[in-house]
């Protein structure tokens, strides 16, 4: 249950960065590429802020 909410809300945040991107300002750009660095960071440290988030609030795997 965790990691899908996780990956909605890094799909959810990259698509609204993109968007925020073509119709606000290019500097919207950072928020998609520090989502994706923790990704990343999450994917070699198999560490998440979001899952330890998701747990304090009650979410169950």
């Amino acid at each position: 249950m965790k990691n899908r909410i996780i990956r909605a809300v890094a799909g959810t945040f990259i698509l609204i960065s993109l968007l925020l991107a073509i119709y606000v300002n290019q500097n919207w750009l950072w928020f998609t590429a520090f989502v994706g660095a923790n990704l990343l960071q999450s994917s070699i440290t198999k560490w998440c802020l979001m899952e330890d988030i998701l747990t304090k609030l009650g979410v169950k795997d």
